[in-house]
């Protein structure tokens, strides 16, 4: 394995980090989180038309740039480190994908090509707060229940004339108030032969009604969803095996998801050093006291270690399709948990010190240190909890199984 990276990739890197902190400060990030979507449209068309952000990951068939989920992490990166509440984690990182995989060759080509030119932003829909499970990041559920489990609650499925209709709820579902497509995960069938599949919705079908949810991190826009007998779209066929589609996802989704939190782990921890090699205190910089360097210099070497986890899963992810099945636990298969694990720690651990070490600026909501560590904590009530992360990785690889005879 060579781990330097490409010239394109760093290119993507340095492009990316110029634009975003051109349009993305800290004035343009709190207007663009007070809109109505929740994120500029205008900065998601630039990135969609300079960059192609969109579709870095999709084939070049599709109006995609062709890239590997290695580009889509580094992009992912530098968007965390200015909190650059975009589409491209909901559309580009969850949606995309299963559409990729799972859609049919007209679903794809009508879909793929608008999403890739940024025309269009989807986003993936589970019930209630599964999407850690959903994704497998945090448990394995051979049945989907976390679906629904053809019970009340959850989102069910039925058949109707000429389609199929859903009924039920999901909430925080990223861009799930403003994404005029949604990939909404049901389950069909009845109780005895339920089985979860993923349909299409509008977001103008009717009986779809979508708000916004006020959530703990502002940047990461949420919506709850109802739909009442709302008009769906099968996702591919029946015959398609959904859940190991959502596992596989999994893996890219969490490698992408620990670059954007080593990339604000980063951020935040730079701001942090010029600030308090500024800052003095009995006259002399606070940053020369000893006991203030080696609480950075802690931090530092854990979000280093974080984006080499980082960087190995977006790896891990990239080549998977190519990987040859070995009959033991892929890396792919841990990689992505066990580095969002770590990276979420990082930047729990970066924004803490931030915010202390600021001093009284740090604590007030004018300063955007508290942004960073409200990140960590949303995206752990999201994708996690560490401990969850990790344990679900260590269940995979048989870490605690006792060795045969």
């Amino acid at each position: 394995m060579d781990a330097r990276f490409t010239d394109e990739q760093d290119e993507i890197s340095r492009t990316l980090r110029e634009l975003l902190g051109k349009r993305c400060g800290p004035d343009e990030l709190r207007a663009a989180v007070d809109t109505p979507a929740g994120h500029d449209p205008a900065l998601w068309t630039t990135l969609a038309e300079q960059l192609g952000l969109p579709g870095l990951a999709l084939p070049e068939t599709y109006g995609g740039v062709g890239c590997t989920a290695t580009e889509l992490a580094l992009a992912c990166e530098e968007t965390g480190r200015t909190l650059a509440p975009t589409p491209l984690l909901a559309t580009a990182v969850l949606a995309a994908p299963l559409l990729l995989d799972l859609g049919t060759d007209a679903q794809r080509a009508e879909l793929l090509p608008r999403i890739a030119s940024g025309a269009l932003t989807a986003t993936l829909a589970v019930p209630g707060p599964a999407l850690a499970t959903a994704l497998a990041l945090t448990g394995h559920d051979p049945r989907g229940e976390w679906a629904g489990g053809g019970r009340a609650g959850g989102v069910q499925a039925r058949r109707a004339e000429g389609g199929w209709q859903l009924y039920g709820q999901a909430d925080q579902v990223l861009d799930g108030h403003s994404a005029p497509l949604l990939v909404v995960a049901a389950h069909a069938g009845g109780f005895a032969r339920s089985r979860v599949l993923l349909f299409l919705v509008r977001g103008d079908a009717a009986g779809l009604t979508r708000v916004r949810q006020t959530a703990l991190d502002a940047t990461r826009p949420q919506g709850r969803i109802q739909l009442r007998y709302a008009k769906a779209e099968l996702l591919g066929d029946e015959t398609v095996d959904t859940l190991p589609a959502l596992a596989r996802l999994g893996g890219t989704a969490a490698a992408c998801l620990a670059a954007e939190a080593v990339g604000a782990a980063g951020r935040v921890l730079e701001r942090t050093v010029e600030y308090v090699g500024q800052r003095e205190q009995f006259g002399r910089p606070v940053g020369s006291f000893q006991a203030v360097k080696h609480r950075l210099a802690d931090a530092y070497v854990q979000v280093q270690t974080a984006r080499s986890a980082a960087y190995y899963a977006a790896w891990a992810a990239a080549t998977e399709a190519t990987a040859t099945p070995s009959g033991g636990t892929a890396p792919e298969e841990t990689a992505g948990g066990l580095a969002l694990a770590q990276a979420l720690e990082a930047l729990r651990r970066a924004a803490a010190e931030g915010i202390q070490l600021h001093g009284g600026i740090g604590f007030t909501w004018e300063h955007e240190a508290h942004l960073y560590f409200k990140r960590a904590a949303g995206d752990e009530l999201l994708f996690g909890p560490v401990h969850r992360l990790r344990a679900h990785a260590a269940d995979a690889a048989h870490v605690f199984e006792e060795a045969g005879p």
